[in-house]
């Protein structure tokens, strides 16, 4: 049975982690209210770091629930992502979403990730 915990190691925690995403982006998945950077990473699995700032998203209580949403998605579909260290940048808006929008959104963001990386993965 597959392991859905969330563990530190699925983080990115160091601010040299974040540089390293922010400044080699292989892969970048955008929607409207959202950007997700990516870089592959040599850990075998993917790992996850948020950067919602109070400018975007004014409500602590708007920005929490947004994080918690995306991270649930990303802890369940953590097996089927590509070993990558992801960033997640919210833009204005993102906080009017409701719970199922905005689901919806970030499941076609991951899969368009994925796609992104076998696409790349076969030509490298």
């Amino acid at each position: 049975m597959a392991d859905f915990d969330y563990p530190r190691q699925l983080r990115l925690l160091t601010g040299r982690d974040f540089k390293r995403v922010f400044d080699n982006a292989a892969f970048k998945v955008s929607e409207q209210p959202l950007l997700i950077l990516s870089s592959p990473n040599d850990l075998g699995h993917p790992r996850i770091g948020f950067v919602i700032s109070k400018k975007n998203i004014r409500r602590a209580v708007k920005r929490n629930r947004v994080r918690r949403i995306i991270r649930e998605s990303f802890r369940l579909h953590q097996h089927e992502l590509p070993a990558v260290d992801i960033v997640i940048l919210a833009r204005r808006g993102l906080d009017t979403l409701d719970n199922p929008e905005l689901h919806r959104m970030i499941e076609r963001c991951w899969s368009r990730l994925i796609k992104k990386a076998q696409k790349a993965h076969k030509k490298g």
